[in-house]
């Protein structure tokens, strides 16, 4: 464990500066189309990637990146840590997240989502809240950007019973776009709540997409099993994967070592 400690202390802090490095050399792209921001975002991730794998040795495999349809559409992800936040951004070429409104007020980092075209969202604004997210979403999916959204709305730890919320079928049902649900397990190297990251193997996976029109019953019903199939078994071999690793039994939860 400590030299998992070490290895954690080493990346948050290069992870932490090199996103002020980032940030600043990002400057000039407040000066030029959208897209150059966005170009500077996955640029980023992919840095961060790399960055894990060789300090915390955390390496990454990608899977079914061929379902991936073009133009607009709904990236419907599970959400177990920050890392997806950005490592799906390499995927996508016009990617649009929907985010805590107060993040737009962080200088320089929330100047640069609005620049980037994000959507910030008031989370105590309940049902007239989903309303107006529904149709912005709506409007920029039109203009053929990837809307990326995580249907739990919050983090779940790895393994955790799935909690999806009915905001994704309210989008779907308005955008008359593909939903590709994502399937991974990068709470089992980046777990919630801590500054500690594991070493082992980083699975995300695109599952088929799932076509416009269905209704919302069934879309729920079909989005939900997809995702929460696959991310059965990807943690299930993360987690075997890592007590080989540890030298630990498979059940042991790597959020409480």
């Amino acid at each position: 464990m400590t030299s998992i400690f070490l290895r954690s202390l080493a990346f948050n802090v290069l992870f932490y500066l090199t996103m002020a490095i980032w940030l600043v050399t990002a400057l000039p792209t407040f000066l030029m189309p959208r897209a150059a921001i966005l170009g500077v975002a996955k640029a980023w991730g992919r840095w961060n990637v790399w960055l894990m794998r060789v300090i915390c040795n955390t390496r990454t495999e990608y899977r079914g990146i061929d379902k991936i349809p073009p133009g607009p559409l709904i990236v419907a992800s599970k959400h177990q840590s920050m890392w997806e936040t950005f490592a799906l951004l390499q995927f996508l070429d016009q990617p649009i997240f929907i985010l805590k409104r107060e993040l737009n007020w962080i200088p320089f980092f929330g100047w640069y989502l609005m620049k980037a075209g994000m959507i910030g969202i008031d989370r105590k604004a309940g049902i007239r809240s989903l309303k107006m997210l529904a149709r912005m979403t709506q409007e920029q999916m039109h203009r053929g950007r990837q809307l990326v959204i995580f249907p739990e709305g919050t983090r779940r730890p790895a393994g955790a019973p799935p909690a999806y919320k009915s905001g994704v079928a309210m989008i779907y049902a308005e955008g008359d776009v593909p939903c590709v649900p994502v399937a991974l397990n990068s709470g089992l190297c980046w777990p919630r709540r801590t500054f500690l990251r594991y070493p082992g193997t980083i699975t995300v996976e695109f599952l088929d997409p799932l076509p416009p029109g269905l209704r919302r019953d069934e879309f729920m019903s079909r989005l939900t099993a997809s995702i929460e199939g696959a991310t059965g078994s990807l943690v299930e071999a993360g987690r075997r994967e890592q007590a080989r690793l540890f030298g630990r039994v498979p059940d042991a939860p790597v959020e409480g070592l």
